[in-house]
């Protein structure tokens, strides 16, 4: 019996997804949880296994097409069964469509009139549709895919838009040191796959005279790093799916909470000795860096803890309030894509080194695109990082249906009055940072608020990390 195959449920408020390739194609057999495509959302990345084992006889959506959260993609029948008539027209006829190159014949169709006026503009006809292919493709280069990629889908023809690109894709070519400004996508529309990218890859070693190591750092760099596009300058566009759920959602948690924000000064000194201590040993322990981030985050964890109201959901319909018993961490990344919180599930469950591997391991993810949907869902607190571009302190939204957000700045070097035990006040050179945190005024108070921040803020000060990282 032939069995349908949908689009999952893949993440709060996730309500469409685009099909950016199959996997799979009409007639191969299939075995359950065998993946059957990629999709593209809003937020992640992902693949869709088969529910069953059998053969693909009908794709019902075609690659590039966008369908809602539960629609039908596929039809899978039992081993046997053969592709229904006009089956999946639309993913075949995508190919063969750039094939009859002779339909530009018609441009110099309208001088027909004389015999022998087409007999002497013959060599001039197979140059025309050569020339519109590559005014297109000669616009793609000057672009840069990744910053496009994060400013959603453009509309025009000179530029390429967002699921052209997918982070599986970009992912692959950081990993093989490919640039993909200048691969030939064979996809549909030009498109580029992994094939493409691993064909890529294969002739840039071919070619080399060196080992084709030397470029992949080169290549990962940009993974961590978000580019401004100046094709932006007058430009319209719509605004990406991702671009329009924040929006959406920046705007809704403003009408929802009342939402207020206290920010406080916190001296790291005492955490800035331990990581030039610690950092060599903490990284060949955990395999990742000893940043003052994961710090931020215990301690912000421990305080959720003390501070349960922090750590809530209010249901507007009746005025409950929900105070959860665990701490489920959300963390922002500045992605090529846009903003995104992956969540630590447990956070409370988690040290030092364990929230570190973690938040190292959600980020590298986010910006590649590789999340899995729930990944992006269930945070009771927000922490945000807004260091990497040099920002002293902002005002952060509230993630809904969350009541607070707490947002770090750049640690900085400044000179701050202290006590000497000998000297009295004296002017040092301490490391600080600036906390903070918008709250949601129905539920926190200012009081509350401001405990929360100051036992955060001792307990970074007071640096008793050593335990944490060996040191004890």
């Amino acid at each position: 019996m032939p069995t349908s195959v949908t689009v999952p449920e893949l993440g709060e408020s996730v309500t469409e997804a685009t099909v950016t390739q199959w996997l799979k194609k009409e007639g191969e057999a299939v075995e359950v949880d065998e993946p059957l495509l990629e999709v593209s959302t809003d937020k992640v990345d992902t693949e869709i296994p088969s529910p069953v084992s059998g053969v693909l006889t009908r794709i019902v959506v075609a690659e590039d097409e966008t369908v809602d959260i539960g629609a039908e993609i596929a039809i899978i029948g039992e081993a046997g069964d053969v592709p229904a008539e006009g089956g999946a027209p639309e993913a075949e006829k995508a190919e063969p469509e750039p094939t009859p190159e002779p339909a530009p014949e018609p441009e110099s169709a309208p001088v027909p009139a004389a015999p022998a006026a087409p007999a002497a503009e013959a060599p001039a006809a197979p140059a025309a549709p050569a020339a519109p292919r590559a005014s297109r493709e000669d616009a793609t280069p000057p672009v840069d895919v990744e910053t496009i990629s994060g400013t959603g889908q453009v509309s025009g023809t000179d530029a390429v838009t967002e699921a052209y690109v997918t982070p599986l894709v970009r992912k692959l070519a950081a990993e093989q040191g490919v640039d993909l400004s200048r691969v030939q996508g064979t996809g549909v529309g030009g498109r580029i796959r992994k094939q493409d990218v691993q064909e890529a890859a294969r002739r840039q070693k071919e070619a080399a005279s060196a080992p084709a190591a030397a470029p992949a750092p080169a290549a990962a760099a940009p993974k961590r790093t978000v580019t401004v596009d100046t094709t932006l300058r007058g430009r319209t566009e719509q605004m990406s799916r991702l671009r329009q759920g924040i929006a959406e959602q920046m705007a809704d948690s403003l009408r929802v909470s009342a939402e207020t924000t206290q920010v406080v000064e916190v001296d790291v000194t005492n955490i800035a000795r331990l990581r030039g201590v610690a950092a060599e040993q903490f990284e060949a322990r955990e395999g990742v860096e000893l940043d003052f981030f994961p710090f931020f985050a215990l301690a912000a964890v421990e305080a959720l803890k003390s501070h349960p109201k922090l750590n809530a959901v209010i249901d507007s319909s009746n005025y409950e309030v929900t105070y959860h018993a665990i701490e489920n961490l959300g963390v922002s990344v500045d992605t090529e894509r846009g903003l995104l919180a992956p969540v630590i599930k447990d956070a409370g469950d988690l040290n030092l080194g364990g929230l570190a591997r973690k938040i190292a391991d959600l980020s590298e993810r986010a910006h590649t695109g590789l999340l899995n949907p729930d990944e992006l869902s269930g945070g009771t607190f927000t922490l945000a990082d807004t260091s990497g571009s040099g920002v002293l302190f902002n005002t952060p939204i509230i993630n809904q249906p969350q009541v607070a957000i707490l947002a770090t700045g750049e640690v900085v070097k400044r000179p701050v009055v202290v006590e000497d035990p000998e000297l009295g006040e004296v002017i040092a050179v301490r490391s600080t940072v600036y906390f903070a945190l918008t709250h949601d005024h129905r539920l926190i108070d200012t009081g509350d608020a401001g405990r929360f921040l100051q036992t955060v803020k001792e307990r970074l000060e007071e640096g008793a990390f050593e335990a944490e990282l060996g040191l004890a």
